[in-house]
């Protein structure tokens, strides 16, 4: 690979810029010596032959786009000379075969986990307050105030500002000397020691703008989804909030529970504000009910688990053009690592795999699931159409201005997060994974509803690749931030976990990076590393609601 630019796949007639590359550059490539006709800032791509209006672009050996005005060898590629293109796909095609990285390094290793009675193991271990619909958010934001520092549970910073302290020593009389030399600044780890129950690592109050009113249909998609976020691994059990006429009614959600867990054991409190007798009653229950429930929580201790019970999803937000030069196939890396070593990863965001369709379908190990990705597809797509949109329109303003000009293109290049494992299964929205190995869970390509999809699906732990950052994360699975250059890294550390621009500079390799990505995973899973979005308290849940969202 040259410092300066690279071609990802042997078949591409576009090379992408590593660096800012000025006018007149010199390019020397396949033994055709060119020079840029224009400036080509890093990120972006530049053609390496003379294209003509309707003539095919590839990157990543996949069609991309299509010329719509002549493109000169050397020019750069922009909206205004290509639009998006993309290939048919079909179902029955060929089978492709897996070459399996060698794991024997991670053969005995463990991670520290919370094992539940179902089998599974959690990363983490919450305890979550949930409204059936959002007529109780209030009471949530009640219950919030009233739980959540009393216990211990601050808002996460990287410090806390221990004000009782300080009321405390007031109340005792103290000097102006002596209130001023309190020590009222504390660590995260410093309050978490003085938490009422130790052994759980927070309470979540879920809200949301659903539960009634529009289609039945995303009512039973809502308690689906909290059913799955009960379910998940990451938690201990839940209080839940319900009004009593809503569409999402509680026996959707105890239907939805029993499918995703026959012999489902956590506790689970159920309140019904118009059975009780006042909402003074209704609210002093339910944080009775849910303190019982933390004292239950707090019997579990992380105990050491083998990796295979790791669900990892896969994400990306703010993507740039460097994503899947970088971020993006170093996560595929550790994803065809972990799935070697019989764990589970999960790829979302179907608009941004248009164009990778048939490479998806050759890697699925049944026809029936081949064949379920594929309507999926059509589906999502036709919805999209008809409402007078397309996966055409995904790339968002930011993306287009890092070099991700069209869907295609941003798709090929996100794809790469799922690695090139066998695709074990397909599943739709809020479907609970049951398969070891590689997923693809239907998701829109908003960051926030496909996060909050991985984890209503059963993934414990979440890697999320960003170029440009997001600020975003996940009220149960700890979410790990990944950039894909080292600009991102070094401007927005408060938000980054791991950088992987040492592939972008030649320091370092795909393979190379994967493998230290895999290693701070387990850490994250064990508790022994804490991601920046759990530590800020990014804490981001919006349900899909079946629409088209790109």
């Amino acid at each position: 690979m040259s410092n300066t630019f690279i071609q990802i796949h042997p078949n591409d007639n576009i090379l992408a810029a590593l660096a800012d590359l000025p006018k007149g550059t010199a390019i020397e490539h396949n033994g055709s010596p060119f020079h840029l006709i224009g400036e080509t800032k890093a990120k972006h791509k530049f053609a390496t032959q003379d294209l003509q209006v309707g003539d095919e672009i590839f990157m990543y050996g996949t069609l991309v786009a299509k010329a719509i005005k002549p493109i000169a060898q050397g020019e750069t590629i922009t909206t205004e000379n290509v639009v998006h293109a993309s290939s048919e796909y079909a179902v029955g095609k060929e089978k492709v075969s897996w070459n399996t990285p060698d794991v024997s390094k991670w053969k005995d290793r463990t991670f520290n986990g919370y094992h539940r009675a179902d089998g599974s193991v959690g990363t983490a271990n919450y305890w979550l307050v949930i409204p059936m619909v959002f007529c109780e958010n209030r009471n949530v934001e009640v219950l919030k105030s009233s739980l959540s520092k009393s216990l211990g549970y601050h808002t996460t910073t990287d410090f806390i500002v221990d004000t009782e302290t300080l009321i405390n020593q007031y109340k005792k009389g103290a000097s102006t000397d002596d209130l001023l030399a309190t020590e009222i600044m504390k660590t995260p780890e410093e309050v978490k020691r003085t938490r009422t129950f130790p052994n759980v690592d927070g309470v979540k109050f879920l809200t949301h703008e659903g539960g009634c009113g529009g289609f039945r249909l995303d009512s039973d998609t809502l308690c689906n989804l909290l059913a799955g976020y009960i379910t998940n691994p990451n938690v201990a059990g839940a209080t839940v909030l319900s009004l009593g006429c809503q569409n999402a009614e509680v026996k959707l959600l105890e239907e939805a529970i029993e499918k995703n867990s026959p012999n489902f054991s956590k506790p689970l409190y159920i309140l019904e504000q118009q059975k009780s007798e006042s909402e003074r009653h209704f609210i002093e229950e339910a944080v009775k009910k849910t303190f019982l429930g933390l004292i239950e929580a707090n019997n579990t201790e992380r105990e050491p688990a083998p990796l295979h019970h790791l669900v990892l999803g896969l994400e990306c937000g703010g993507s740039d053009g460097f994503s899947g030069i970088s971020a993006n196939p170093a996560l595929g890396y550790a994803s065809d690592l972990l799935v070697a070593l019989n764990g589970t990863t999960v790829l979302s965001e179907f608009p941004e795999l248009n164009g990778v369709e048939q490479e998806l379908i050759n890697r699925c190990e049944t026809p029936e699931s081949a064949k379920k990705f594929a309507d999926l597809m059509d589906s999502y797509s036709a919805k999209a159409v008809a409402l007078g949109s397309g996966f055409k329109n995904n790339p968002s303003p930011g993306n287009i201005k890092d070099g991700l000009i069209t869907d295609a293109m941003k798709s090929a290049g996100a794809a790469k997060k799922g690695g090139t494992s066998p695709v074990m299964d397909v599943l739709d929205y809020t479907e609970k994974v049951t398969k070891k190995g590689l997923n693809l869970l239907c998701t829109p390509g908003n960051d926030v509803e496909s996060t909050t999809g991985l984890a209503g699906s059963g993934c414990n732990v979440i890697c999320f690749t960003t170029g440009l950052g997001t600020p975003t994360g996940n009220p149960v699975a700890p979410v790990i931030k990944i950039s894909s250059n080292n600009t991102l890294s070094e401007r927005m550390k408060d938000i980054i976990d791991f950088n992987t621009g040492s592939i972008i500079t030649g320091e370092a390799t795909i393979e190379s990076i994967g493998e230290e990505l895999l290693e701070y995973i387990i850490e994250v899973a064990s508790g022994e590393v804490v991601p920046a979005a759990v530590r800020l308290g990014q804490e981001d849940f919006i349900p899909w609601k079946r629409g088209i969202s790109l």
